[in-house]
């Protein structure tokens, strides 16, 4: 059944679409009249997905701890779909490590910090050329406090957020027509859940409040709402306090 169309086509990459808050996202954008290129490790996934899609969809097998090949993948898409307006950059994975192995933490790393800078520049470097464009990339709370647990995804969502702040002051001083969005999730019922906790919300949420943070062009917004207090509540503990919360 054909959508209307609630916004103006406009074209979209999702990097992370095969599952989680990704994947609601780009249905919602999708139903919003986007053009839609999906961008994942499960290219069957994406294809599903895609098929379901109002809108044309644009599919690509991405890795995101491969930087070079990552970029590659999105000038592809971009010549693809002629340009894009909008990269949402939702890929990342995080490991519970109370052993402090490496492998894991190296993981993390390749994905949530090498990978994120290597397509938010690419994003950056695209929008400059085209004149202007929207960059959003998913934190975490989790950004504000140290991890015992895993620590280097709590560090990794707090570098994607400093990162997002840079990018949004470079745009500024360069008085770029680029809209830079901090998205910062508290629980989310996706794959990287672990457990049931409170306040969880399912991935449709988190993505419908995440697209009207796009469409108001809004420079951090919460999901939920509630998880700002929550933060704010954090960066004024002490740190023995969080640090409890593990014991």
């Amino acid at each position: 059944m054909a959508v209307v169309a609630t916004d103006m086509t406009r074209t979209a990459v999702v990097v992370g679409a095969s599952s989680g808050i990704g994947r609601a996202l780009a249905s919602e954008l999708a139903d919003a009249g986007y053009e839609v290129g999906l961008a994942a490790r499960r290219l069957s996934k994406l294809e599903s997905l895609g098929a379901d899609l109002p809108t044309k969809s644009y599919v690509a097998r991405m890795d995101v701890s491969d930087p070079d090949e990552a970029r590659d993948r999105m000038d592809r898409l971009a010549d693809a779909m002629d340009g894009v307006d909008l990269v949402v950059l939702s890929a990342g994975v995080g490991h519970e490590n109370r052993e402090l192995a490496w492998e894991p933490e190296r993981d993390t790393v390749d994905v949530n910090v090498r990978g994120f800078a290597a397509l938010a520049t690419w994003s950056m470097e695209h929008f400059e050329s085209r004149g202007g464009g929207h960059l959003v990339g998913i934190s975490s709370v989790a950004e504000f406090f140290g991890n015992p647990v895993a620590p280097a995804y709590n560090a990794s969502k707090a570098f994607v957020s400093r990162y997002l702040d840079g990018l949004r002051s470079r745009a500024v001083a360069s008085e770029a027509d680029i809209t830079v969005t901090d998205v910062i999730p508290g629980f989310v019922d996706t794959e990287m859940a672990i457990g049931e906790t409170f306040w969880m919300a399912s991935p449709e949420t988190a993505a419908e409040q995440i697209h009207a943070a796009i469409r108001a062009e809004r420079n951090r917004v919460y999901v939920t709402r509630r998880w700002r207090l929550v933060a704010l509540l954090v960066r004024l503990l002490p740190e023995f306090v969080t640090r409890r919360a593990f014991d």
